[in-house]
């Protein structure tokens, strides 16, 4: 394929075949997106020249977690090795072709502008790192949040090494201030309550989600979160949550157990979310469709999210009280 609008074409064919299993799933969106990162370069190539220096195209959010539903929005950098007024002009252009190459695919633009094609997202590996020491002086919530974002990257076209050389150096600067373990905990501590106090589900009340639960924000974000941290902390520089949880050390071995219930919320969700229309409504669950097992079910799993993050707390409280 050589085109984007092939690309498109071949998303509308197949992404259904692949919609009821998680791994085969997101290993097309990894294609998908590899196909489109080339044909962008192909045309840059074209008119610039090859790449000036090595660089890495990185994924994040649930791309780079590998954790995209059938639909998926676009949250993107770019990291290349030298820093140069060419360079950066050169990878700009890229990041704009790529992010461009991505919404004429299928996936939504961010609406936080958190792609290649922004400056803020497209850096040499010293002015990342420069970047990290930024972040962290600063450790307010936006901040942390960016960071958090970050961490979360996954190399998906050229050099991996680039990414992971900024992440190792994150995790040393971290070692030099463990007090941001806890910031870094309280920045995402706020989780929307989908259980009442008579072990009722709570959907949105208002607006055009109304009698819906969020998915991400209720039942997802407390895993997500929590393996991320404990990452952190355990110099694991995989992105994947379910990779986090594998390569958890044997001392973490009842937090290795959570990892069939994160499973399970992946798969619960695809089979009902995988005729959605967008990417917004992949993460919207009416409970109105769900029979009781299935809310008891989705309570259950609820509740493991909760449990996991209020233990991933007394981890952090430890370590930063040494």
């Amino acid at each position: 394929m050589k085109s984007y609008e092939e690309l498109k074409q071949w998303r509308k064919q197949y992404i259904h075949s692949v919609s009821w299993d998680h791994q085969k799933l997101n290993s097309f969106h990894d294609e998908l997106m590899k196909k489109t990162v080339q044909i962008a370069l192909e045309k840059v190539e074209g008119e610039w020249g090859h790449p000036p220096t090595h660089f890495a195209f990185f994924v994040m959010g649930s791309a780079g977690r590998e954790e995209q539903s059938v639909w998926s929005d676009q949250d993107h950098g770019i990291v290349y090795d030298h820093s140069t007024k060419e360079c950066q002009e050169y990878f700009l252009k890229l990041g704009e072709e790529i992010t461009d190459g991505l919404a004429l695919v299928g996936y939504e633009r961010c609406e936080g502008n958190v792609m290649a094609s922004n400056p803020f997202w497209c850096k040499s590996l010293s002015e990342w790192k420069t970047q990290i020491n930024i972040w962290f002086d600063k450790a307010d919530w936006e901040s942390l949040r960016y960071f958090s974002t970050f961490f979360d990257s996954r190399a998906l076209y050229g050099d991996d090494n680039l990414v992971d050389k900024i992440k190792v150096y994150a995790m040393k600067k971290l070692d030099e201030q463990p007090f941001l373990y806890k910031r870094m905990y309280e920045n995402v501590g706020f989780i929307k309550k989908g259980i009442g106090i008579f072990g009722q589900l709570l959907p949105e009340q208002k607006g055009e989600d109304a009698g819906c639960i969020n998915l991400k924000q209720t039942i997802f974000f407390p895993f997500v979160n929590s393996l991320r941290l404990l990452a952190l902390m355990e110099k694991i520089t995989s992105s994947p949550t379910l990779e986090r949880f594998q390569q958890l050390p044997e001392h973490f071995h009842s937090l290795k157990t959570y990892q069939a219930d994160f499973m399970k919320l992946l798969n619960y969700r695809l089979y009902f979310q995988k005729e959605a229309t967008n990417y917004k409504k992949v993460h919207l669950l009416n409970i109105k469709a769900l029979s009781t097992n299935e809310r008891k079910e989705l309570k259950k799993m609820m509740k493991k999210g909760y449990k996991l993050f209020a233990i991933t707390k007394d981890i952090i409280e430890k370590r930063c009280s040494r």
